[in-house]
Parts: structure tokens; C-alpha cells; sequence
């Protein structure tokens, strides 16, 4: 039996490798580390267990506008730590994962010895930031309320809005989705509601609210 149990989700190959040898190297053979490259892989490995011992995350991967994964794990999946690991590593990308929920930030610059001590850290049930953490940013109102709707969807309700912001349609969304479309309806309506918004458009803004570059712009 593993100690510890860790999702690495990055789309990055080359760095998941990085990622999990730092964590083998730091935490001896009874890590169990699973590797997935996009959001939906992600949510596949939660549903079928919920009790993972620390996700590290990173900030751009398919399915994810900017810090929606995160939103979406600490809304669903509250008992398990994230990690944030990026290559943005400005203050404000590493306040907003602080205030977003994360446990800690990985700057994927970081030598392996210090990758190793942020994910002992967490794993100890503490959390690890760099110093830029700390630095004065303001989250806009606007940010916040997008995060809070965006946590209390369901992972099809997310599911869904990510595929309306991809541009399909209802009828689309239902066929990929392996259900009717009076049912994709019904979610979006849910999604409406949960976001307090009227429309598709709005809807797709709360989303794009938690994009990087949205963030900088507001």
C-alpha cells in the first residue's frame, strides 16, 4: 500500500517526467504518482477515487481557462490539497492561486530539492508559497463571484459551460456528451442560475474571468 497517492496533471511530457522524479526521488518508493494531461483525465481519475493525497496542477492545460481547474477541484473536491505548478510565475498569477484556494505554488523554474520540500510541506498539511504570495494584488469583486459560481457547479455543469465557451451549440454539447438535449438545457439553466447570469455570453465571460490574461487586463 502507498503512503502517498499523487495526481500530476500537466499536458507538458517532458516536465510531468521532471515532476514525478523529483517526488519519487523526494518521497521513496511508496509514492503511487498517476499522470494525466487535461482537465477531462483529471475529473476521469477523481471520479473513480476521491481520496488522493495532493493534486499538483498546472496553471494551462486542455479544459482549463486560466484558474477554472482550480476552482473546479476546490468546489468539488475540497478534502484534497492543490499545488499550483506554472511557468508564470508573476505575483500575480501566485496570489490569485492563494486566493483561489490552492495549498501552494511551484514555479516550474524551481531546483528539485525545493519542489521536493513545497510537496512535503502540503503533504505534512501545510502549505508552501513563494515569496511573491505575499505581495499586495487586488481580486476584483467580479473575480471572486465568478469563482465562488464557478465552485458550486457540478463537474458536467462545468463540463458543459467549457463546451459552450467552445463555441458548440446545445444539440452539439448533447451529442458528445452521450445525452438529450432537453437535458443539456436543463444544465444550463442550472449554470444560469448558479452564476447569476441570463445569457450564454455572460455565462462564457464568468468562465473567461478566471483566464490569466483576463485577470491582468482587469
Amino acid at each position: 500500500m502507498a503512503t502517498y497517492e499523487i495526481l500530476i496533471a500537466d499536458d507538458h511530457p517532458l516536465f510531468r517526467s521532471a515532476l514525478h522524479q523529483a517526488v519519487t526521488l523526494g518521497l521513496g518508493p511508496d509514492v503511487r504518482l498517476v499522470e494525466v494531461a487535461s482537465i477531462a483525465e483529471l475529473e476521469a481519475r477523481l471520479t473513480e477515487k476521491s481520496d488522493w493525497d495532493l493534486v499538483l496542477l498546472d496553471l494551462n492545460m486542455p479544459g482549463a481557462y486560466g484558474f477554472s481547474g482550480l476552482v473546479l477541484l476546490r468546489g468539488q473536491y475540497p478534502q484534497i490539497p492543490v499545488v499550483m505548478v506554472s511557468a508564470q510565475e508573476e505575483a500575480d498569477v501566485v496570489v490569485r492561486s492563494k486566493e483561489f484556494g490552492a495549498s501552494g505554488f511551484i514555479p516550474k523554474s524551481s531546483a528539485m530539492e525545493d519542489i521536493q520540500k513545497a510537496v512535503r510541506t502540503v503533504l505534512d498539511g501545510d502549505v508552501s508559497w513563494p515569496p511573491q504570495a505575499f505581495e499586495e494584488i487586488n481580486v476584483s469583486d467580479e473575480a471572486k463571484a465568478a469563482r465562488d459560481g464557478l465552485a458550486s457547479l457540478t463537474p458536467q455543469q462545468f463540463r458543459v459551460l467549457t463546451m459552450v465557451c467552445e463555441g458548440l451549440l446545445n444539440k452539439q454539447i448533447a451529442y458528445e456528451l452521450s445525452v438529450s438535449e432537453a437535458t443539456i438545457k436543463a444544465h444550463m439553466t442550472a449554470i444560469f442560475r448558479k452564476l447569476g447570469v441570463g445569457n450564454r455570453t455572460q455565462a462564457v465571460l464568468a468562465l473567461h474571468s478566471l483566464d490569466v490574461e483576463q485577470i491582468r487586463m482587469s
